[in-house]
């Protein structure tokens, strides 16, 4: 078998998407969401996509760059994913290999990715130097045959409305505040600060996956106060992207109520099967989901490593 390294290309969109679905059956993955994150990605990401070839086809793929809206300067991040019927043939450990050098030139101290919590990826990852993290729980919920909660929007609490991010589409920039004020409260290693609007206009709002019309935005008095955000791969799947409370209405349920309105809104579009995942520590957000009937689905660690160790 000759395996060879190299640059991602156009054209191995739809095998890398492929690559991805078969190690992580879970996530939300097109051919369009590919391509556009390697051609959309902000320079100061540093972004850079390489795939695994076995004999002419792409058997894995690794998503290089650095966190640069992180307040944890030097961080980088190396995910990745190889085909389950290629696992075995060095495809992942010289993709590994491929991106450290590559992060290591660029000057990060420390490199992170996330590994499924079964024996091989947890092997793989501490053998090469990894040391263990956070936890992240993804859970499923079957959207077609869930009992999900009515929406009784007569005992909505008083002031509240409920709108869609379509309903934004004008200006943006009240979900943009909404969403940097959550991103920076929400629990990981790595520590998020909200990007600039236009970053966040590009790569948030324009991303091919959000679903305007099915993403929920909760408004008390005409103000964002909470908010649900949709991601479909337009073949039955559905991701929670971001689901959060503004700091000031905490408390009253908003978040619950946005996201029962998206997973409504979801089913009626035909999506058939809803996923999310949430930082094992983050309970307030774990009980929700349950709430809603989603199950364990898969847990994930975050492993890091210094790159100069």
């Amino acid at each position: 078998m000759t395996l060879i390294v190299r640059d991602f290309r156009a054209a191995d969109a739809e095998a890398v998407a492929e690559v991805r679905r078969s190690a992580f059956p879970y996530l939300v993955t097109t051919p369009e969401t590919v391509a556009w994150t390697v051609a959309s990605a902000p320079p100061e990401r540093r972004y850079r996509l390489l795939v695994a070839e076995a004999d002419g086809r792409v058997v894995g793929s690794c998503a290089t760059g650095v966190f640069h809206d992180s307040s944890d300067p030097g961080h980088a991040f190396a995910e990745t994913a190889v085909r389950v019927d290629a696992r075995g043939t060095g495809a992942g450990s010289a993709l590994v290999s491929a991106a450290e050098e590559r992060l290591a030139g660029l000057g990060a101290a420390q490199v992170s990715a996330w590994a499924r919590d079964e024996p091989r990826s947890v092997t793989f990852a501490e053998r090469r130097g990894y040391r263990r993290g956070r936890s992240s729980r993804v859970q499923r919920l079957d959207l077609a045959g869930a009992a999900l909660p009515p929406l009784d929007r007569q005992a909505f609490p008083g002031g509240v409305e409920l709108r869609t991010a379509a309903d934004f589409a004008d200006d943006p920039r009240p979900l943009y505040e909404a969403d940097a004020e959550c991103t920076e409260d929400e629990p990981g290693d790595v520590q998020f600060v909200g990007p600039p609007y236009a970053e966040w206009l590009a790569v948030i709002w324009e991303h091919p996956a959000l679903d305007r019309e099915l993403t929920t935005v909760a408004v008390v008095d005409g103000a964002v106060a909470a908010f649900s955000l949709a991601h479909t791969d337009r073949r039955g799947r559905y991701w929670s992207g971001m689901t959060g409370t503004l700091r000031a209405f905490r408390g009253r349920g908003l978040a619950k109520l946005a996201k029962n309105d998206s997973l409504h809104r979801a089913r009626a579009a035909g999506c058939v099967e809803a996923f999310t995942s949430n930082d094992g520590g983050n309970e307030p957000m774990l009980a929700v989901n349950k709430w809603f009937g989603y199950v364990p689905a898969a847990t994930q660690w975050r492993y890091v490593r210094e790159l100069g160790a």
